[in-house]
């Protein structure tokens, strides 16, 4: 008898998760927000929300296998979506990093995250979970290099490196093998050191900001000053925090951007250890039950995207966090469903969105 696609399948559990997230990012933008020029940024955070919200329901209903026969398409659109950031894009902060369409401004480097979950899921689920062969690996490696190469040169390395976790997954659970896995882990290494030392590529403030983490005290008006700042506050919090709006850190503008980067230093100030031991379980949670959807998939393509989306929202809450407490370098990665920024909201909420398709298509024949 043929099951039906119905909301009642729908990971309501997860949803709750997701929206306490963002009631405590609405809200952490509003008080770190209060007293800066970007006030009233927590408004337009709602409204990202809103947005994404009703782009996660459509997802997911939206068969993920027609999605995957699509990805062809939106992979060489959303090529030619990078090549158009760096011909035509919107200059902030010395790098093009935005498409401008009237009063709107997307960042198609985020998008093109979900793009290569669905590319990476197809083209190892086509392999069928068998062992790889190097040409095989090969192809993987350039599926996910030709947009990661586009981004480097924006540049925007931050985002860049969001896409390494989704090949690794794809490799791990396509079906790679443990001396492939030590083979490219070398060639890796020996990879890093060659562009670290070409100096062509790395520009000199990007090699300053990945190595600034180690001292900040050797620059701290400089390139260690992002990093000191947001150890005094996460520091300043306690065990319960200052409070809401009473952050000195935060509220004096010595925590730079504390409604997006930072947005993690900026709670912690303000509402501890304990605060901060909340959220990260509130993150562990979300994961969990990803992984436990991934896990009742009906098929592999199904559960590769999952782990896809996994990888993702892994990599970006480690390095995040681990910027903000001095265990990692600043590359200006957001904080999932936390940090302010539209692109990356709505890239959170699409992603959720293809995961809770899958999920309720497991029952569905």
């Amino acid at each position: 008898m043929r099951r039906f696609l119905s909301f009642r399948d729908f990971d309501w559990t997860l949803l709750v998760m997701v929206l306490a997230l963002c009631a405590i990012s609405v809200f952490e933008i509003y008080s770190a927000t209060l007293h800066t020029k970007y006030i009233g940024f927590h408004t337009k955070q709602m409204f990202f929300i809103a947005g994404g919200l009703a782009a996660m329901f459509l997802f997911s209903k939206i068969d993920y296998h027609r999605l995957l026969d699509w990805v062809p398409w939106a992979y060489g659109i959303g090529l030619l979506a990078l090549v158009a950031v760096k011909l035509v894009g919107h200059r902030v902060l010395g790098a093009k990093r935005w498409i401008s369409v009237g009063p709107v401004h997307f960042q198609p480097s985020e998008w093109v995250k979900l793009i290569l979950i669905l590319v990476v899921a197809r083209y190892f689920a086509n392999l069928g979970g068998r062992s790889l062969s190097w040409r095989e690996i090969f192809r993987a490696f350039v599926l996910v290099g030709l947009p990661m190469a586009l981004v480097l040169i924006q540049p925007d390395l931050g985002t860049a490196l969001t896409y390494t976790p989704i090949l690794v997954a794809g490799l791990f659970l396509g079906g790679i093998n443990l001396r492939q896995a030590l083979i490219l882990s070398v060639c890796g290494t020996a990879l890093i050191v060659g562009v670290w030392s070409s100096g062509k590529i790395l520009k000199p403030y990007q090699k300053a900001r990945l190595t600034s983490f180690i001292n900040p005290d050797n620059d701290p008006k400089g390139t260690g000053y992002q990093i000191k700042q947001s150890l005094i506050a996460v520091g300043s919090g306690g065990i319960w925090g200052k409070g809401a709006a009473k952050g000195t850190q935060t509220q004096g503008d010595f925590l730079p951007i504390p409604h997006a980067d930072f947005i993690f230093a900026a709670f912690g100030e303000e509402h501890g250890f304990v605060g901060a031991i909340f959220v990260l379980l509130l993150y562990f949670f979300i994961l969990m039950r990803l992984i436990q959807n991934a896990q009742t998939a009906a098929d592999l393509s199904g559960s590769l995207i999952i782990m896809g989306v996994v990888a993702v929202l892994t990599f970006q809450i480690a390095v995040n966090v681990g910027m903000v407490i001095g265990f990692m370098p600043v590359t200006g990665i957001p904080l999932p469903l936390m940090s302010y920024g539209g692109s990356s909201v709505l890239f959170t909420f699409l992603a959720l969105g293809v995961a809770m398709n899958v999920r309720m298509r497991r029952f569905v024949n």
